[in-house]
């Protein structure tokens, strides 16, 4: 299973592709403003797609902050560990049945 992704990863990824170090990155900053261009955000997506996180290009697209990013991000890598989890639960229940 990948290491999940955390907030220090997240600015450490942004700042690797805007030539910034982690702590300049302004999470308040929109991502196009910043100088992020669709192929730098395809591979993002890919990256964080490598830590378990399912995120597409639309759904960035509408956020208007990396700060936004981040709360997506977050926000689905928290369901899906929890979907994880129920799901290894009933599996052990049905093992156990």
């Amino acid at each position: 299973m990948p290491a999940p992704l955390t907030l220090d990863g997240f600015r450490a990824d942004l700042a690797e592709f805007l030539y910034q170090r982690p702590d300049e990155v302004d999470l308040e900053e929109s991502p196009l403003l910043a100088g992020l261009d669709s192929l730098r955000i395809v591979t993002l997506i890919e990256r964080w797609r490598e830590t378990g996180v399912d995120v597409n290009f639309v759904e960035l697209a509408d956020c208007t902050s990396f700060a936004q990013w981040w709360q997506l991000l977050s926000t689905r890598q928290a369901r899906q560990a929890r979907q994880s989890r129920q799901s290894r639960q009933e599996g052990a229940d049905r093992a156990g049945a």
